[in-house]
């Protein structure tokens, strides 16, 4: 059994079955850099970023291409707003956007084309339009005429009537042959970015980036086209239209796949409503391994909300998988010196078959269309095997438990770390006595940051022993603020970092 993927062309699963054997060629239309991106973008990103990141994990080599708009309407407007030039107002929120990914953990693409990089590339397939008589010249713009293509409409399924332009201004209403009719080339207006072109100054639409650039990255007939719900039309309805003129009726894209809108609070997100949540400002009060959660949680392609409740929710999961390899590699760490034997009990071989069996519902899971929601489920079943069985373990002291519990760590690890979560690792501290000294050679040879902060802990624990709880929940509470969680046991502390 391979990967199904859902394909928005055909309305149905399919069988993915790549261009080239053990390649897939993917592209996912970017951002537009007028601003800082908002949740709902950020979960279009997040959400192909886990597709990427499971189809290496189930052994495929990726190429993964986005592009970046960098010249636009919405970027000469906020131009205009800052006072400031087109060019530098599209660099600003380009490092913003690439700083803001690499804090939730969503990895750079491996090809990033720009649109003002490609306007020859661009220029060459308007002109080749026009020559086939799919587009047309009007006062210096150029169109492409809709009703001269057959398949349009095949991915949104809207027939010409429902395709009708709204929004467009008495110029371009006039300038058009038919309504639905979409620009590829603008003549250029004072004060505008301009390239030179055989239909004079001008600047291209936005339509003709992604067709012309996906295809010069990945060639006709690439795997996977991804973007959000709101690009099926008009965005990507005219890429298709373009490319498939354009080539003679091959195929642009094999897969379409779209990520579902993001409501807050139940409510879609709009200016209107005042309800719209910057992604940098939301890394400010949660972590990117909560708001991670809390999008996997959903099947990429449906709706998903985002709010208070969802949040602590996603939290409490996450710390669910987090104490239990906490707790793994505190044990580990206590059956560090011990030479465990590999004979397992009756017990531990149903253990070691659950792993074995959640692997395979993990993947099974993620087979079907992604469906990372199901995969968390699979998580959070293992995490509980493992806890009952770390319970067992320390109340019966198995010789086998280091086997069992190395074993538990590198699946659990593995898990998440195909689905994007714990990208920095999870670092741990055992549990130490009050008052005892390091046990063991290895004790002394960490680094002078642990050291530093068992010092801290050891004086912590002795304002405790003296009743100074002030200075001993000042040490904790300033440990935290550097991302060093403590916790109090039976026998003493333990700590692990949260970096």
């Amino acid at each position: 059994m391979g990967i199904k993927i859902y394909n928005t062309l055909t309305h149905g699963k399919e069988d993915l079955v790549p261009r080239d054997e053990g390649k897939i060629a993917m592209y996912v239309c970017g951002p537009t850099v007028y601003n800082y991106i908002h949740i709902g973008n950020a979960r279009t990103f997040l959400n192909f970023d886990m597709i990427r990141r499971y189809l290496e994990f189930s052994g495929y080599d990726v190429t993964f291409v986005q592009n970046v708009t960098d010249v636009d309407d919405k970027i000469i407007n906020r131009a205009t707003e800052e006072g400031d030039s087109p060019q530098a107002v599209a660099r600003k929120y380009l490092d913003a956007f690439e700083e803001d990914m690499a804090a939730l953990g969503v990895r750079p693409p491996d090809i990033a084309p720009r649109a003002t990089d490609c306007i020859p590339e661009m220029l060459e397939v308007i002109g080749g339009l026009v020559e086939k008589d799919y587009a047309y010249e009007s006062g210096g713009d150029v169109y492409f005429e809709v009703s001269k293509f057959p398949g349009y409409g095949k991915l949104s399924r809207r027939n010409l009537e429902e395709q009708q332009s709204t929004g467009q201004t008495e110029e371009e209403s006039r300038k058009k042959r038919n309504p639905g009719d979409f620009a590829l080339w603008k003549a250029a207006r004072s004060g505008e970015p301009s390239w030179d072109s055989p239909w004079g100054p001008g600047r291209p639409g936005w339509h003709i980036e992604c067709s012309t650039m996906s295809v010069k990255h990945l060639g006709n007939g690439f795997d996977i086209h991804g973007g959000g719900q709101d690009l099926i039309f008009p965005h990507h309805e005219n890429e298709i239209a373009q490319a498939e003129a354009y080539s003679g009726g091959e195929r642009f894209a094999r897969y379409w796949a779209h990520s579902g809108m993001l409501n807050i609070e139940q409510e879609k997100m709009s200016k209107s409503l005042g309800n719209i949540r910057l992604l940098r400002e939301v890394l400010e009060e949660h972590d990117a391994d909560t708001v991670r959660m809390l999008m996997l949680g959903t099947l990429y392609r449906n709706p998903s909300s985002f709010g208070k409740d969802s949040l602590a929710e996603a939290s409490a999961s996450l710390d669910r998988v987090k104490n239990c390899m906490f707790e793994m590699k505190d044990l580990l760490r206590r059956f560090a010196s011990s030479k465990s034997s590999p004979t397992c009990s009756e017990r531990e071989v149903h253990v070691i078959d659950f792993f074995e069996q959640a692997e395979r519902d993990f993947r099974s899971a993620m087979d079907d269309d992604f469906n990372s929601a199901a995969a968390l489920g699979v998580i959070f079943g293992l995490v509980k095997e493992i806890n009952i069985y770390m319970g067992e373990v320390q109340a019966f002291k198995s010789p086998a438990a280091k086997l069992m519990l190395s074993e538990a760590d590198l699946l659990l690890e593995k898990l998440c770390g195909a689905l994007g979560l714990f990208q920095g690792g999870f670092q741990g501290k055992p549990a130490r006595s009050a008052g005892a000294g390091a046990e063991g050679p290895e004790a002394h040879a960490g680094p002078t940051r642990e050291q530093l902060i068992d010092l801290l802990l050891s004086v912590r624990e002795r304002a405790r022993q003296t009743k100074n709880f002030e200075l001993a929940d000042s040490i904790r509470d300033g440990l935290a603020a550097m991302g060093v969680r403590v916790e109090d046991v039976k026998d003493g502390y333990r700590w692990h970092l949260e970096w």
